[in-house]
């Protein structure tokens, strides 16, 4: 067990360092005003559901100053080197399984996106708005009649629409998360279902903080 978690640390690490020259080779300044963010030109701030990162060619550093978990630094990364050269179409929006690749990991983001939001806030669903709003959530852009219905931006230029149904007599608790079709012009299919784990880790943790 020593040995495999040496491994990803040493794996993590190698990751990391590659992402962190590529995006030294990036102009902030562009990247910045296409993707809304700001810059100083050394560095670069992501709000990544209303958390502040900080992002430079030397390091990846979250709210406190400290360095960002492996997921995240992923995304971050991603985000920025994968920046579209102008806004693409496509803002109809669309479950995970419809996005571009996204088939080896469809059951994953069932799984553990939508099932586990769906199990963990069954019968809670005002725990899980006033989670919501703390995460900055607000009514969707969408008509949809659910019990639930909040929309997040994860990023900027990539919201996230969280749709629930409470448990009933006849049916379990159903979640569904939707995003626009340009997603995949912003992130990879990996990175689009980190995204989603992100949202209801911070959902669940918001939640057992004070509710």
């Amino acid at each position: 067990m020593k040995k495999t978690m040496q491994t990803e640390k040493t794996v993590f690490e190698k990751t990391y360092k590659n992402y962190l020259e590529q995006i030294g080779k990036i102009n902030f300044e562009s990247v910045a005003l296409k993707l809304g963010l700001k810059t100083d030109w050394e560095t670069i701030k992501i709000p990544l559901f209303k958390s502040e990162y900080t992002v430079s060619s030397e390091k990846i550093t979250g709210p406190s100053g400290e360095k960002p978990a492996y997921d995240i630094c992923v995304i971050l990364s991603k985000y920025l080197l994968l920046c579209p050269d102008k806004s693409p179409a496509g803002d109809n929006w669309v479950s995970f399984r419809n996005l571009k690749d996204a088939g080896p990991l469809t059951n994953y983001f069932a799984n553990e996106i939508e099932h586990a939001v769906a199990l963990y806030f069954s019968g809670k669903i005002p725990e899980l708005k006033k989670a919501g709003t703390l995460l900055g959530g607000y009514p969707p852009g969408l008509d949809a009649e659910y019990d639930f219905a909040m929309q997040f931006d994860a990023l900027p230029m990539i919201p996230v629409i969280l749709l629930y149904n409470d448990a009933d007599e006849e049916f379990p608790a159903k979640c569904s998360v939707l995003f626009e079709s340009r997603v995949e012009k912003y992130l990879d299919a990996e990175c689009i279902a980190m995204l989603g784990r992100q949202m209801f880790s911070r959902l669940k943790k918001t939640s057992d903080r004070g509710m």
